[in-house]
């Protein structure tokens, strides 16, 4: 049994999806014919046990729509909440891998696509906001700037919607220097005004599109220490919270010839 507690506040939009305990394959399943969930292929997707099959995690879902699901696994849990929350970006991610893995010259080469891809599963934030010069902010790595000078604005103008789902794993139980993977998606005043469900869809639709397109690679996506976001802990309230280091890094010097993500 888990309790609500695991459902730290940057999880909490999950609840819609949310049993209050670690759900059976059943409760996933039901769940998933009434979001009509599909993989990458466009197979109506179930949530099953692990085992039975040849096929890798991938490949046993664009192809027969079955996500392995460990029972009573917090971190397979959340990865089933996600798949209900994000549908469409959850099967753009499904698709991306399955080309990669029939575009490598061996399976086992996984390369900077497939790197980048398994980065945002497990890690991925969505920054949705209407001030790009914030995320500008977020990338140089002006933490006091956003979090603590700028508050109020990136409360207004900004929302974080946690992607990952090992994040999401990791939030359960918080520890210093959790950091996301992020990626920024820029929404005006009429997102802001939707419900929390139709903004939801909207980034949903927006985020698979891009991950459906998008050349990505792993320096694309830009650290994001979680527990930095407003409300993902009381601590944050104080500005002090700002001032470690070992949470709040500093941007490193870029090499000779290199060059930042630039999403």
């Amino acid at each position: 049994m888990i309790s609500e507690k695991v459902l730290h506040p940057l999880s909490a939009f999950l609840r819609p999806w949310y049993c209050g305990e670690f759900p059976d394959l059943s409760q996933l399943n039901i769940l998933a014919r009434e979001r009509c969930l599909k993989a990458g292929s466009g197979a109506p997707l179930s949530f099953v046990a692990p085992g039975g099959r040849a096929q890798g995690y991938e490949e046993r879902a664009y192809q027969t729509g079955e996500i392995a699901t460990r029972p009573q696994n917090r971190h397979d849990m959340f990865n089933a909440l996600v798949w209900l929350a994000f549908p469409q970006a959850k099967a753009a991610l499904n698709r991306r891998h399955f080309a990669a893995l029939g575009a490598a010259p061996k399976k086992s080469e996984r390369g900077p696509l497939r790197d980048a891809l398994t980065q945002f599963d497990e890690c991925g934030v969505v920054v949705a906001g209407s001030c790009p010069d914030l995320w500008q902010s977020i990338r140089d790595h002006h933490w006091r700037e956003v979090f603590v000078e700028r508050r109020a604005e990136l409360m207004q103008s900004t929302r974080f919607l946690v992607f990952g789902h090992a994040s999401h794993d990791a939030l359960a139980a918080p520890f210093l220097g959790l950091c996301g993977k992020a990626t920024f998606i820029e929404v005006d005043a009429t997102w802001r005004a939707l419900s929390a469900a139709d903004a939801l869809s909207v980034i949903d639709s927006r985020l698979a599109a891009e991950l459906d397109s998008a050349d990505i690679a792993p320096r694309d996506w830009q650290p994001l220490p979680l527990l930095g976001i407003p409300g993902a802990t009381a601590e944050n309230e104080n500005p002090v919270y700002y001032e470690d280091t070992r949470h709040f890094r500093p941007a490193r010097t870029m090499r000779a010839g290199s060059s930042p993500g630039n999403r």
